[in-house]
């Protein structure tokens, strides 16, 4: 089979060196034309700074390309945020702690894209890349969003839009747009535990898309979660986004929903609505 390009792409990461490791060792073997990095590279869990170092030197070695996701947008408002109050600084508890990470590539985090296009040589071959869509990087495509609201999300003339955001692989279409949501390498949140990523291929004028799975050492992951300090310094909200990594589904919902607002209020003390958050999911 003639393939005229490879394209691998990722995002989503989410501070998971391990899980991050066996996508560069898999992607490096398939030997792709471009690879990029949709991202959320950072924060939420235990390892920014390595797999930022990480992604810097595959940029440099092999010409990787970045995107910028909504949680490198938020670590990068963390320079300029001041807490106002105790529990201000106790809810961006986790935020502060990847920022201190990573402080010193802040200024190079800032110049990453919100969006990124390429094409295969084709007239009918432009891919648009971008964490999100066109309304934000934290506006997310799944598959319950009906295609009379998506339409305004997604730009005309593109064979493929690659999105990520919302951990849950997905492959759809919207007339003749291709969408393709690269899921989570760090973090899924589709209740199956395997890191994903997409290999993109272009063949007889069109793209073809694969989503990939993989194993990755989830020991080693948990053992980070303990040993960088991210569960100890990281504050209460930094225990709910372990569990939702050690359960591979979504809670901040549940916890902005359910008991956030308690906890605003003054009803409720962070840690023990944090607690009883916690307790009500065994």
């Amino acid at each position: 089979m003639s393939v005229s390009m490879k394209v691998a792409l990722f995002s989503d990461v989410q501070a998971n060196l391990p899980a991050m490791e066996v996508v560069v060792e898999q992607i490096l073997d398939w030997k792709p034309d471009l690879v990029v990095m949709a991202g959320d590279l950072v924060n939420r869990g235990p390892s920014s700074l390595a797999c930022v170092e990480l992604f810097d030197s595959l940029r440099k070695e092999w010409g990787w390309l970045p995107v910028q996701g909504n949680h490198e947008t938020w670590i990068l408002r963390c320079a300029d945020h001041k807490a106002t109050t105790p529990l201000d600084a106790e809810m961006w508890r986790f935020a502060y702690w990847t920022y201190e990470q990573i402080a010193g590539r802040i200024d190079a985090i800032s110049q990453w894209p919100d969006h990124l296009c390429f094409h295969a040589g084709a007239k009918d071959s432009w891919v648009h890349v971008t964490h999100g869509t066109m309304r934000g990087n934290r506006d997310g495509v799944s598959a319950s969003v009906p295609d009379h609201l998506l339409r305004d999300r997604l730009p005309d003339d593109i064979a493929v839009f690659v999105t990520g955001h919302t951990h849950r692989p997905l492959e759809r279409m919207l007339d003749s747009i291709r969408i393709l949501n690269l899921g989570s390498v760090g973090s899924p949140f589709d209740g199956d535990p395997r890191g994903s990523y997409a290999r993109m291929q272009f063949h007889r004028g069109r793209w073809q898309t694969e989503i990939i799975r993989f194993d990755y050492d989830r020991q080693r992951a948990d053992r980070d979660f303990e040993d960088s300090g991210f569960l100890d310094d990281g504050g209460p909200i930094a225990r709910i986004l372990y569990q939702e990594w050690l359960l591979a589904r979504p809670l901040m919902p549940g916890w902005r929903k359910d008991h956030e607002p308690a906890v605003l209020s003054g009803e409720r003390l962070l840690e023990q609505a944090v607690s009883r958050f916690l307790t009500g999911l065994i």
